[in-house]
């Protein structure tokens, strides 16, 4: 505090950050990034363990033997759904009943904002079926979920005949102290958001749906099963939900503890653990496992039914099954009993899984980077944004210096106008908003008027409202009327440097890997960016490294890292795809990456893009 309550202190100190602000800025990017590889090193990060002590025992015998049964149910369970064409209602009220569960279904309808091609669906129209196993032993204040969602053709038809085998198990068991509710809903993630929003008798995201004539206790958990073949060589544990939300720790370490016992082969991301940790081979197996869940949490979408969950304050996680032609094979009972035991665990728990991490990463199921880790490689791409402020603030402070009859007299420069630095502020976030607004609400337009579909249009009609927003210097410097100034690029730029600061940390808080993958492109060109650099050249670095670039660039790593390279074409394509999904994520579930990136960071980037052209 002496250093900065003493005036000469302050002063030689601020002159050391400015003169030193260049190499400082560069150190501190590239020790964020080192920072953030060396997390998936094996010695810097910790080991998992149970925090709740009401699951930190897995010394309980389960006893789920019906296999056989369960595969018996799938194959009846496929058979009435090509023969009712989807779910089928009738069947599975029945054969709920039949082992003792109090039987409820709710029909549910949503008219999409234009068509989802990857799904081949426009007015979605389906029904959920859900039964009650009422906890005999206790005052029914609580429940359990377990779902298995209804997939079209031959999918997850294994999960449904064992969520029944397991119902009619778990009818025969006394010991539970919290209602159990299974649940099929068809249309996947539409489906179980039609019922999670019927149970708590909301309606956020515009669903119509029949209210629910059955209900249970407060949701303390929720697994999902995901089974779409009779051989199972491994289980891959989901975690990413929506909005980049991830459930309490303890529920995966709770799966991996069952694994353990049970002599499961289990994986994240798609990838086994590996032992080799001190060399170069077992090192790039946990960053691209933690790059990996890095990518899948920033793009904020719901990677499994337990991802709807999570908004409610539900520990939820999806437990999908794998048949990866391993020399390795496990039988549907071993599933079942590994379910068990998680459902046991559980059903002892005294109040909502809160004494572990909720901010993490995993490199791999026995290992965890906690939040304490991981945010100083984002506050060090943070500290290189107020760095470029301070400088800048320091500039504009300075007077000038002229020469008046041979005598050098300092002169406090004058300050821009306000319409100089309000103008490109608001015309970047009319451009955001343009983007938000107008794909959605054109696409009629622009079917009738160009040989495209729906979704086409919808999507390059943002592609051109983002491209159209490169023009914006060439506008506002008309609005300007000739106003621009030395000073007034260097106000306009420290308005965005902290306008930027405050977008990525918050965006950081809430989900750290989006944030941190916008710093990582967006802090070298935004903290360097000046009126007097070459233009061409910096015109093209700023395109390359925009959020629309961000994202492609993404593409590309996600489809390398799971071992699914593709061509430049087939990439652009799936940018597209990506694109059109996440404005359907938001329209559907209420995912905040697409308004965040068109409403906020894309008008930042845009006030950047002026201050390169300023004249």
């Amino acid at each position: 505090m002496g250093l900065l309550s003493d005036p000469n202190r302050r002063k030689a100190l601020t002159n050391l950050l400015t003169r030193l602000n260049a190499p400082i800025c560069m150190v501190c990017y590239l020790a964020a990034i080192v920072w953030f590889m060396g997390l998936a090193f094996e010695p810097f990060t910790l080991r998992t363990y149970m925090s709740e002590n009401a699951m930190g025992s897995t010394m309980v015998e389960e006893r789920f033997s019906s296999g056989e049964r369960a595969l018996s149910l799938a194959k009846e369970f496929d058979a009435h759904k090509r023969k009712a064409g989807g779910m089928p209602m009738e069947w599975l009220v029945k054969a709920m009943q039949a082992r003792g569960l109090e039987v409820f279904t709710q029909s549910f309808s949503r008219k999409l904002p234009f068509p989802d091609e990857n799904k081949e669906r426009y007015m979605v129209r389906g029904t959920n079926v859900y039964g009650i196993l009422r906890a005999p032993r206790a005052p029914r204040t609580e429940a359990l979920v377990i779902t298995a969602p209804c997939s079209p053709g031959n999918s997850n038809n294994q999960a449904v005949g064992l969520l029944l085998a397991l119902a009619q198990y778990f009818r025969n068991q006394i010991f539970w102290a919290k209602d159990i509710i299974f649940l099929v809903n068809e249309h996947d993630l539409i489906g179980m958001q039609a019922w999670l929003e019927g149970y708590h008798h909301t309606n956020i995201t515009g669903m119509e749906y029949s209210p629910l004539q059955g209900r249970a206790g407060s949701i303390q958990a929720a697994l999902s099963l995901e089974l779409s073949s009779d051989v199972i060589t491994s289980l891959d544990l989901i975690l990413e939900g929506l909005n980049g939300q991830l459930p309490n720790l303890d529920l995966a370490n709770l799966f991996y503890a069952f694994c353990q016992k049970l002599g499961v082969l289990c994986t994240i991301q798609g990838k086994l653990q590996r032992n080799d940790w001190d060399t170069a081979e077992g090192y790039t197996h946990a960053a691209q496992t933690m790059m990996l869940m890095v990518l899948k949490q920033a793009c904020g979408r719901s990677w499994g039914d337990h991802g709807l969950f999570l908004r409610y304050h539900i520990e939820a996680a999806s437990i999908r099954g794998i048949n990866g032609f391993r020399h390795y094979k496990m039988d549907v009972a071993t599933i079942g009993r590994l379910l068990e035991g998680m459902v046991r665990k559980l059903n002892n728990l005294l109040e909502r899984l809160h004494q572990s991490y909720f901010f993490y990463l995993l490199p791999s199921l026995s290992r965890f980077v906690s939040i304490g880790y991981y945010m100083p490689a984002f506050g060090l791409l943070a500290v290189i944004l107020l760095l470029r402020a301070l400088d800048l603030w320091v500039n504009l402070g300075a007077p000038a210096l002229e020469a008046v009859d041979g005598v050098t007299e300092a002169e406090q420069p004058s300050g821009p106008g306000v319409l100089t630095v309000l103008t490109p502020v608001v015309i970047s976030h009319l451009t955001g908003v343009a983007l938000y607004l107008l794909p959605v609400h054109l696409q009629e337009m622009a079917v009738e008027h160009f040989p495209v579909s729906e979704t086409e249009a919808v999507v390059l009609t943002a592609v051109a409202i983002y491209t159209a927003g490169l023009a914006l210097p060439h506008n506002t410097q008309r609005l300007l009327s000739g106003e621009g100034t030395e000073q007034g690029w260097k106000v306009l730029k420290l308005t965005a440097l902290l306008y930027l600061a405050v977008l990525l940390g918050c965006t950081a808080l809430i989900n750290f890997s989006l944030g941190f993958i916008l710093a990582v492109t967006l802090v070298p060109i935004t903290a360097s960016m000046t009126p007097h650099m070459p233009k061409a050249l910096s015109a093209l670095a700023m395109v390359l490294l925009s959020p629309a670039f961000t994202i492609l660039y993404c593409v590309f790593i996600y489809q390398e890292l799971i071992e699914a390279p593709v061509s430049v074409s087939e990439g652009w394509m799936l940018f597209l795809s990506v694109i059109s999904q996440g404005i359907l994520d938001h329209a559907l579930y209420g995912s905040l990456v697409y308004p965040l990136l068109a409403l906020f960071i894309y008008p930042c980037w845009l006030m950047f893009w002026n201050i390169l052209f300023w004249s």
